[in-house]
């Protein structure tokens, strides 16, 4: 082992506030060789010896283990923890990745690129001069000011953007690139990209993003769970997958979902980031094999409440998979099984010509079995309707299921609707009051909610 040779000490670490991106903090006398090796290798300076490597690939911490060895060569010490290490030694790959016949060394090298074009542009070596939509990503037209002079087409966003042509003018340049897309060209460079964004807010700051930063707030108030609030669905998904090595994470090349698979592959999740409250942003769906049909789906909008999500991920995973895989046709005994707990805490039932309701104490949540969509169990229709908030025709929130769901977790969802608890901010926004109250904002339309349509999974 190579004895430190330079008084400087670089601790590297996950970034508290952004997915992928590493921090790095120095000490010693000499931490100012330290500090401009990192920024000669694309490490932005957020701090008083303290810098950050966010990237749009999502590669940071293949390239901070790259710059811990330069480091350590060099005669500086690097202390490397154990969490970031994890996520240097995690392999994984981009599902529906276009470029399908790379290797996972030239995925990278496309990634890398792309990034040396997005770090030209921020810098503004590379002046873009138009951009437009093609129908199916972004490109643009720009030249080198520093480098070459060449004048460039480029193709794609992100990790995905390539040099796809070049031209000795930037006249040229233009009139081609008008020529291809006309209508659709607008002047200077496109807006960033969610990526771009969360990736210049990591490079600038350790905090949470502006939109994100918590106000103080009163202590919050225990309510049933139903009645919750929804915290971070994001935290949820990611503690959950801390805690569950079986399962693993699957990013999408687009960073709107996250996949979460088990190891037998027929138990999945899919979690669409930074949906509306009444829209669908979990799916889990189970099958028998890895290569058969469902055999059951349920959602959830992405204003459910913490409190069931944790219950719905703790019986996913505390459960043998082969007992959630394999479901049951619906019967009264499913049903009265899938309903006990309602039933014990004095949930009142009403029986209509279509199905079977329980109603809360307070009338603020309930579930609906639907007879009728039992019926048609290879369908996947939503048979079963949980909903909290008002009314059922104006529901806050909704988690709906299909036939074969096992009566285990309808069970263990019932009694956490029956006798479970979670927090509720009592400094609630005007929006917010008014969603729980069934009403709207002046000028803003009411939006009824039901079962929203489920994603492919």
């Amino acid at each position: 082992m190579t004895t430190p040779s330079i008084d400087a000490h670089v601790r590297l670490d996950v970034h508290p506030h952004h997915s992928s991106a590493v921090t790095a903090a120095l000490t010693g006398s000499q931490t100012h060789i330290a500090h401009v090796a990192l920024e000669a290798d694309n490490w932005g300076v957020v701090g008083k010896n303290t810098l950050v490597l966010a990237r749009i690939d999502h590669e940071e911490p293949y390239w901070a283990r790259k710059a811990a060895g330069q480091l350590t060569a060099g005669g500086i010490a690097v202390e490397i923890t154990p969490k970031l290490q994890e996520a240097m030694d995690e392999e994984w790959t981009w599902p529906n990745y276009p470029m399908h016949w790379c290797t996972r060394s030239e995925i990278r090298q496309v990634s890398n690129q792309a990034q040396k074009i997005h770090d030209d542009i921020r810098r503004g070596h590379l002046l873009i001069h138009a951009h437009a939509h093609d129908g199916h990503t972004t490109v643009a037209v720009g030249t080198y000011l520093h480098r070459s002079g060449k004048s460039v087409y480029l193709h794609g966003e992100d990790h995905l953007r390539q040099v796809a042509d070049t031209f000795d003018s930037p006249a040229a340049a233009l009139v081609a690139f008008e020529k291809a897309h006309g209508a659709a060209m607008r002047p200077g460079p496109a807006p960033l990209t969610d990526t771009e964004r969360a990736t210049t807010q990591a490079r600038t700051s350790l905090g949470k993003p502006a939109a994100e930063a918590e106000s103080p707030r009163p202590e919050p108030e225990t309510v049933p769970a139903y009645a919750a609030d929804a915290d971070d669905h994001d935290a949820l998904l990611d503690t959950f997958l801390e805690d569950h090595r079986d399962w693993q994470k699957w990013r999408t090349w687009s960073d709107d979902t996250t996949h979460a698979i088990h190891e037998d592959q027929t138990l999945r999740i899919e979690h669409v980031h930074e949906s509306d409250a009444h829209e669908t942003t979990w799916t889990v769906a189970a099958y028998e094999s890895p290569v058969s049909d469902r055999m059951w789906v349920l959602t959830a909008t992405g204003a459910t409440p913490a409190p069931v999500l944790r219950g719905l991920l703790r019986h996913l995973a505390d459960t043998d998979i082969s007992d959630t895989a394999l479901g049951s046709p619906v019967g009264e005994k499913t049903v009265t099984a899938s309903t006990r707990p309602l039933a014990e805490a004095g949930w009142s039932h009403t029986v209509d010509g279509r199905g079977i309701r329980w109603m809360s104490p307070a009338k603020d949540a309930g579930v609906h079995f639907d007879a009728f969509a039992a019926q048609r169990p290879t369908q996947n229709q939503a048979t079963w309707t949980i909903w909290g908030g008002p009314n059922p025709d104006r529901p806050v929130w909704t988690l709906t299921a299909s036939p074969y769901t096992p009566s285990s977790l309808l069970a263990d969802l019932s009694e956490n609707l029956a006798h479970g608890t979670g927090t509720r901010n009592k400094a609630a926004t005007r929006r917010e009051r008014r969603m729980r109250l069934g009403t709207t904002l002046p000028g803003v339309p009411a939006v009824k909610a039901g079962p929203a349509a489920s994603p492919t999974l």
